[in-house]
């Protein structure tokens, strides 16, 4: 069973999108500040990104898989 990995963390988009959700919390609790919200905004694009390749690489390999039957 392939796990799909694609940051270098090896976190599987399972984990990323776990921890996407974590980071998006943390805006509605009473911890906000303006100085972490910076390094929280930046830590959730990258996430996002990472977790949009690993949907791309989900999409095409169903593609494939498709094709295949």
């Amino acid at each position: 069973q392939r796990r799909y990995i694609m940051s270098k963390s090896d976190k599987t988009i399972s984990e990323n999108i776990t921890e996407f959700e974590n980071l998006v919390a943390w805006f509605d609790t009473a911890d906000f500040s303006i100085e972490e919200s910076i390094e929280k905004y930046k830590q959730i694009e990258k996430l996002a990104v990472t977790i949009n390749k690993q949907l791309n690489q989900i999409k095409n390999d169903i593609t494939v898989i498709k094709k295949a039957l």
